[in-house]
């Protein structure tokens, strides 16, 4: 199975140092500032960051229902890789990729990996306009994280 067949890919440029972006990423208290689709919040039950560590948390959604989310987190290298499984349904593995261009400017590349082609397409045309409104909100919560 080419798992490459069944990827969702975002990739943005951020206006901020590649440890900032990271850190937005990996620090809970942030995270949960940000993580989800426009009108989303969290609450983080778990988040345990190093490879076999828990990522538990709800997203309460903007139609009132709430979100089990549950990940394992697979691989961590600071600060260029973030990978994870979302064992919750749906199942898929997240791998980010942090790519420092310049001293103030980061590439980050969000892939969705999912394991079936059935789940793929049901999800394809929908997941990456929800990326980018979790991009959007990254941006927001690094701006204010740059004003600290």
């Amino acid at each position: 199975m080419n798992l490459s067949n069944y990827e969702v890919v975002t990739t943005r440029v951020l206006n901020f140092p590649r440890q900032s972006v990271y850190k937005a990423w990996t620090d809970p208290n942030q995270l949960q500032n940000w993580w989800g689709p426009k009108g989303f919040t969290n609450t983080f039950h778990e988040f345990d960051l190093r490879a076999g560590g828990k990522w538990r948390f709800i997203m309460h959604g903007p139609d009132q229902k709430d979100y089990l989310n549950e990940s394992e987190f697979v691989e961590i290298v600071e600060p260029e890789l973030l990978v994870f499984n979302h064992l919750s349904n749906p199942v898929f593995q997240v791998r980010t990729e942090f790519k420092e261009l310049t001293s103030v400017s980061t590439k980050v590349t969000f892939r969705m990996i999912f394991n079936s082609q059935e789940l793929f397409d049901a999800l394809k045309n929908y997941v990456p306009e929800k990326n980018e409104e979790n991009f959007d909100r990254l941006e927001v919560e690094l701006q204010k994280m740059n004003l600290l």
